[in-house]
C-alpha cells in the first residue's frame, strides 16, 4: 500500500499532469495530421525529457503514444484519411457517419472505445504481464509467418463483393512493397535502374496516396460538374453515446481489446494488423454484416479498440523482457534507459513503485487524451463547414507536405500521386483500397519473417508447420476462406435463383 500510494502522488504531481497533457496534445496533433506518426512525436519529446525526472519524464511519452494513436481517427472520420495506419480500418464506416451528419457522435464512440480497449489492455498487463511476454517472445519467424497469413485472411471480409477483386488489391500491395533493396540481401528489385526507387514505397506515403488522392480527386470532379454535396454540422456538440449502446457493443469491445492485447504482445506486429482482424471479427460476428462498410457503429467500435488495446499489449514484452515491439516502443524503451530504468524481470524487484507508476500514468494519459479529443470535438467537426472543394484543396496541400516530411523527398511526393492517381482508377473500377493497404501493411512482415525461418530450416517448408501455434494460425485462415467462399457461392446460387422469378413477374 505504501508504494501504491507514493506512486499515486508521484503521477499525480503538477509535473507529471502537465506532461500528460502536454504530450498527448502532441501525439493528438501529429496523429491527426495524415504523413505525421506519433514515432515521429515521440522521436521529438523525448529531447524534451531528458533533464525531467522520471515520472514526468514517462508522463510526457505515454502521453504522446496514446495521445498518436487516438488522434488518427479525427482525420479518419473527418475528412477520410487516416492519419496513422492503425485508424485504416476506421475509415470504412467512420467517414460514412461524418456524411451522414454524425461526426461529432462518431469521434466521441471512437474516443470511447479506445478508452476501453486501453484501459482493458492495461487490466491483462497487470495480471499477466509475465506469462504473455514469454509466451509473446516464444513467437518465432514461422508462427509470426502464419499470424500474418492469417491477418491477410481478412482480404476476404474486406474484399466487398467480389473476393476475386479484393485479392487482387491484396496483391497489388504486396507487389509495391517488393520495389526497392531487398532487407535481408540488399539487392535492387523493380528499380528500373533508377537510384530514387531504392528507397521504396514508404507505407505512409501510399497510404496517404490511396485514401487521400482519390478522394480529392473525386471531390474536384464533383465540384467541377456542379454537383457538391456540403455537409453542415448544425449546432455542433459534445456527443457521447448512450448506455443502451455501448451495452450493445459490450462483446465487441471485450473481443477487439483481446484481439489488440494479443497482437501487440507480439513483437513486429502492430495496430494496423489488429484493427483490421478486430473488423473483420466484428463483421463476421455481427446479425447485420451488409451494414459495415455504411456507417455501421461496430465498425468504428473494432478497429479503435483493438488499435488501442495494442498499446498496452505493446507494454508488456517491452516492461515484462525489455523488448520494444515497434518503433514507438523502441523509442519510450530508450526514453526509460536513459533515466536509468532497465526493463525486464528485476525491475518488478528493485523499483515496483516505477511499475506502479507507469501503470497509473497509463490511466492517466488514457483519461486525459479523452479529455481533450472530446472537449476539442467543436472545433474539429466544424471544419466540416469549410466547402468540399476548399477543404480538398487543405487535404491535398497537407499531404504533400507530409509526404515530403517523411524522408525529406521529394520523390515520394511523386510516389504519393502516382499511387493515388491509380488507386483513383482501381477503386472507379470496383477493386477495394483497403485490400491494397493490408497488402503493404502486412507483406514486409510476412516476407522478413519467412525469409528468416527459411534460412533457419536450411530451405525447408517444413518449419511453418512444426509447432502448434502455428498450425492453429494456418487452420484460422484457410476457415476464414473457405466459409467466404461458401457465403459467396451462396450468395451467387440465391440471385440465380431469384432472376426467373423476377423475369416471369
Amino acid at each position: 500500500m505504501d508504494i501504491f500510494m507514493t506512486a499515486l502522488a508521484a503521477s499525480l504531481s503538477w509535473q507529471a499532469l502537465l506532461g500528460t497533457f502536454f504530450g498527448a496534445l502532441v501525439g493528438l496533433i501529429f496523429g491527426a495530421i495524415p504523413g505525421l506518426t506519433y514515432s515521429m512525436a515521440l522521436a521529438m519529446v523525448l529531447p524534451i525529457t531528458f533533464t525531467m525526472g522520471h515520472t514526468a519524464a514517462i508522463a510526457v511519452l505515454l502521453g504522446t503514444y496514446i495521445g498518436g494513436m487516438t488522434g488518427g481517427a479525427v482525420s479518419a472520420i473527418l475528412i477520410g484519411v487516416p492519419g496513422t495506419p492503425s485508424a485504416a480500418a476506421t475509415v470504412l464506416d467512420g467517414e460514412v457517419m461524418a456524411k451522414k451528419g454524425q461526426a461529432s457522435i462518431a469521434i466521441g464512440i471512437a474516443t470511447i472505445a479506445g478508452c476501453v480497449g486501453g484501459i482493458l489492455s492495461l487490466l491483462v498487463m497487470l495480471v499477466s504481464v509475465d506469462a504473455l511476454a514469454r509466451v509473446a517472445i516464444s513467437f518465432g519467424p514461422a508462427e509470426i509467418t502464419a499470424l500474418v497469413v492469417f491477418g491477410l485472411s481478412t482480404i476476404c471480409g474486406l474484399a466487398g463483393g467480389s473476393l476475386v477483386k479484393g485479392l487482387i488489391g491484396g496483391v497489388i500491395g504486396l507487389m509495391l512493397m517488393n520495389i526497392g533493396q531487398d532487407p535481408i540481401d540488399g539487392v535492387p528489385r523493380f528499380t528500373f535502374g533508377t537510384t530514387a526507387m531504392l528507397q521504396g514505397v514508404d507505407l505512409l506515403v501510399a497510404m496517404i496516396g490511396l485514401f487521400a488522392v482519390p478522394h480529392v480527386v473525386t471531390v474536384f470532379a464533383t465540384y467541377w460538374r456542379g454537383k457538391e454535396m456540403k455537409i453542415d454540422p448544425g449546432n455542433v456538440r459534445t456527443e457521447l453515446p448512450g448506455w443502451r449502446l455501448l451495452l450493445a457493443q459490450r462483446w465487441n469491445f471485450l473481443r477487439s481489446a483481446a484481439i489488440g492485447t494479443v497482437v501487440g504482445a507480439i513483437p513486429g506486429t502492430g495496430g494496423p494488423i489488429a484493427a483490421f482482424l478486430a473488423y473483420d471479427q466484428a463483421k463476421r460476428w455481427s446479425k447485420h454484416p451488409e451494414t459495415f462498410g455504411k456507417g455501421e457503429v461496430s465498425g468504428v467500435v473494432a478497429p479503435e479498440a483493438s488499435n488501442h488495446a495494442v498499446t498496452g499489449g505493446a507494454m508488456i514484452p517491452l516492461i515484462g523482457l525489455g523488448i520494444p515491439g515497434d518503433p514507438a516502443t523502441a523509442i519510450i524503451l530508450g526514453g526509460l534507459l536513459i533515466h536509468g530504468i532497465q526493463p525486464g524481470p528485476l525491475l518488478f524487484m528493485e523499483k515496483p513503485d516505477v511499475i506502479t507508476s507507469i501503470y497509473l500514468l497509463f490511466v492517466l494519459a488514457y483519461v486525459v487524451t479523452a479529455l481533450i479529443q472530446l472537449f476539442g470535438v467543436r472545433l474539429f467537426v466544424k471544419a466540416l463547414r469549410v466547402p468540399p472543394h476548399l477543404m480538398a484543396v487543405g487535404i491535398l496541400v497537407m499531404c504533400v507536405i507530409g509526404s515530403f516530411a517523411i524522408r525529406n523527398s521529394l520523390f515520394d511526393v511523386g510516389v504519393m500521386g502516382l499511387v493515388g492517381f491509380v488507386a483513383y482508377w482501381l477503386i472507379k473500377g470496383g477493386i477495394p483500397a483497403t485490400p491494397i493497404l493490408l497488402g503493404l501493411v502486412l507483406g514486409p512482415t510476412l516476407e522478413r519473417e519467412a525469409r528468416t525461418a527459411l534460412i533457419m530450416s536450411e530451405g525447408s517448408p517444413a518449419i511453418f508447420v512444426e509447432s502448434y501455434t502455428a498450425l492453429l494460425f494456418w487452420g484460422l485462415a484457410l476457415l476464414i476462406l473457405v466459409s467466404q467462399v461458401i457465403t459467396m457461392v451462396r450468395s451467387r446460387n440465391a440471385r440465380t435463383k431469384g432472376e426467373p422469378g423476377k423475369a416471369t413477374a
